[in-house]
Order: structure tokens, then sequence, then C-alpha cells
């Protein structure tokens, strides 16, 4: 889509008045990435009657007579509300609502590209948990699904599983599971890279909030034995007095080899370092890891560890940014997700649903084909949506989440 400019934001006084004009990236949000566009012409007044009053009235009184007409005679089949409180936007932080939307709008872009699914980007303008739940659930009648994204923790954590609880829809919290999904893609191929067994490495995750978390989990319900997880003040145990219930939780579930101390500490003989955190892991720290090991250093734009360190003590190497090789991105897995889940019409995303979209991602590099820097698929490749959603319909209907 390409803007129109209204007439005092042409030529010459609009750049006098926009100091991003002429910017690359300013000048493709020009009237926002996104429309919404008839998928019926109107052209006549007998199209006009079918499609609007008196014929819709029809519609209305079937699915009011049978609700599960909804999903055949509306979009609701095929959208998702994108839904964000603007508290913790990217790297950002907490900058708000507004200054959300742009990463909204891309998200729903991201949908509707690698997908096929139609979103609707929704910045709420509250940040009390009871609000936002509320407000969602309202709002869930015009929705096939609920993608949450941008919402600070612990808060994420709550406000995702009153969600769940309430709504016979998929709610996917993204920053939370996309992630973990192509984490664990990663890891599989990685694994085969250094001939590694997923139930024998040690793995430190930096970083313990909404990614960290959800990787934590997926990963011990993927097989790994030894995980520690480590957030601004050390790495959790039980004996911490400061924990969070969530944190405390997971700290209950790992750290079976009793560490304390900090990332350093940690880092000592460990097979996969995850960052999901930010800031900067020493060289020394990262020198003292296993042999052959993994690094997955996903913070951005900085990597916890540069690639350039990293290869020096890695034999594996994954960060978050699409300029270096094995590029973790969440768009390899929330669009072919939620296809597979509005295929089987499922009543909600499983963990076998997860699974399932993180065998089939890392099923998709041949044993021909992988390598040290190609363990995961390109964003661009055209085989991972239709792969990733065939894989989570199978799986909700083996997990039983799938309706006629």
């Amino acid at each position: 889509m390409v803007a129109e400019l209204l007439p005092s934001e042409t030529g010459s006084d609009r750049a006098a008045s926009d100091p991003f004009a002429g910017d690359p990236v300013f000048e493709l949000h020009v009237g926002g990435k996104i429309e919404v566009t008839s998928s019926v012409k109107v052209t006549n007044a007998d199209e006009l009657s079918q499609a609007y009053t008196p014929g819709v009235a029809r519609v209305c009184t079937a699915i009011a007579e049978d609700l599960s007409l909804v999903r055949r005679y509306t979009w609701k089949s095929n959208v998702v509300a994108v839904v964000t409180d603007g508290t913790a936007v990217l790297g950002l932080g907490d900058i708000g609502p507004a200054a959300s939307l742009p990463v909204m709008e891309g998200k729903a872009l991201l949908f509707k590209e690698f997908g096929g699914v139609d979103s609707v980007p929704i910045a709420l303008d509250c940040t009390d948990v009871d609000e936002f739940v509320d407000t969602v659930a309202r709002m869930a009648p015009s929705f096939g699904g609920i993608n949450l994204e941008d919402i600070s923790a612990p808060r994420c954590f709550e406000i995702e599983r009153r969600l769940k609880e309430r709504l016979d829809i998929p709610v996917f919290h993204d920053d939370q599971h996309g992630t973990a999904v192509v984490v664990l893609a990663a890891l599989r191929n990685a694994l085969r890279v250094t001939g590694k067994s997923i139930s024998e490495i040690r793995v430190v995750i930096s970083g313990a909030g909404a990614a960290g978390v959800a990787c934590a989990r997926i990963l011990l319900q993927a097989g790994v034995g030894d995980l520690a997880v480590v957030d601004s003040k050390g790495v959790l145990h039980e004996d911490r007095a400061d924990l969070n219930p969530v944190k405390l939780s997971l700290a209950r579930d790992t750290n079976t080899g009793g560490i304390s101390g900090r990332l350093v500490d940690a880092l000592a003989g460990a097979d996969l370092f995850l960052g999901v955190s930010g800031g900067t892991v020493p060289e020394e720290a990262v020198a003292q890891m296993a042999e052959n090991a993994m690094i997955f250093a996903l913070a951005n734009p900085n990597p916890e560890v540069h690639p350039d360190i990293a290869h020096r003590h890695a034999a594996v190497v994954a960060t978050g940014r699409s300029d270096f090789p094995n590029q973790i991105n969440n768009v390899l897995a929330f669009p072919g997700i939620f296809r597979g889940a509005f295929d089987a019409n499922a009543s909600r995303i499983t963990e076998g649903m997860k699974l399932a979209a993180a065998d089939a991602l890392a099923s998709l590099i041949s044993e021909s084909d992988l390598r040290p820097d190609y363990i995961i698929p390109s964003p661009f490749d055209e085989r991972v949506a239709p792969a990733v959603a065939a894989a989570v319909a199978a799986a909700a209907q083996a997990d039983g989440v799938a309706r006629d």
C-alpha cells in the first residue's frame, strides 16, 4: 500500500514540517503498513442487498441459531487480534500503546505475508491485568485467535493464563512461545552438527523474562535434563528470597546441579548458552564452556556474545539478527502456528502443538544441507509456514483440541 499524502504534506511543505521526510524507513511507514480490503465486490443493488441489508439478516439469524456457523460465514475463522499494552516493545521497553503500533502493524503484515492469516493490531491503553483481560475477552467474539505481544513480565504470564482459561480460541504470547519454538528447532539441528544428545547437554539461559521462561519450559519438555536460568541477580534457585512466583516455580524445576552465583559461574562446562536478556558476556566466561559448545545470543541489536567472539569458542553460533547466519526469528513460527490452529479449528494451542512446530522447522534442514552456519531455515523459505501449519494441525487432532 502506498498512502496518499494530504496536499499540505506534499513537496517542500512536507519536507519542511517532517524531519523524517526522505528517510526510507519512515517513508515505508507513511499511512501505516496495512489496510482492510473487501473480499467481495458490491457494484449493483443486488450485490448490495446480499452483502448488507436485507440479505445479511438471514445470515445473522442462522448464526444466532447455530453459533458454529460464525466460522463459515464471517472472517472469524482466519483473523487474529494482535494485542499489546506497549509495556515491553522490542528492546525499547515501556513506550506506551501509541508508540507500539508500528510493531503491531508489522506483526499483522507478517501474519498475512507468511501465513495467509488476517490480523488486526490493537494497542490497549491499560496496564492493569484485570482490565486488560476483561477487555480482550470482551473483544474475543470478533476474532478466531489472540496473539499477545510486547507485554511486560511477569504480568504477561498471568494475562495469558487467564485468557486461555476464559476463552475457547487460541491464545498465544509470541514473545514467549514463538521464541521458544524457534530456539528448540535450532537446537535440534545444532545437536546434529555437534553430535550431542539433548538429554546429556547442560544449558544456561540468560534471562528470566517472557522468552527465557518459555524457552526453559520447552527445552525441559524436549528432554534437556540439566538447565540453569540466570537473571540479573544470579542463578535461579529455591533458596533465593527475591523470586516472584513464576521464577520460583522455574527454580524448582531447573538447576538440578545446585549451581549458585552469577552467569559467569554457570557457564563453566556448559554446552549451550542461550541469551535472551541483553548485556555482554565476558569472553573469559565463554571460553570456559564445553568443547563443541553452542551459543545462541539473541539480544538485538547487540548480541550478548558477538559472533566474532562466539566463533572462537563454539561450534555453532546463532543470533537474533538478520545480518548473521542462523537467525532465530519468531516469524518462522507464529504465522504457521496460527495457520495450523485455524485449519484444525483448534480451541487452544497445546504444548504438543508447539513441539510439533519446532520439529517441523528443524526437519526442513536436510542432512546434506546441514552445516554449522545453516541450522534453521530462512523466513523467506516458502516451505516454512506450510510445514509448521501441517504439523500443528496434526498435533491439534492428536491432542484432542481440534473441532469439526
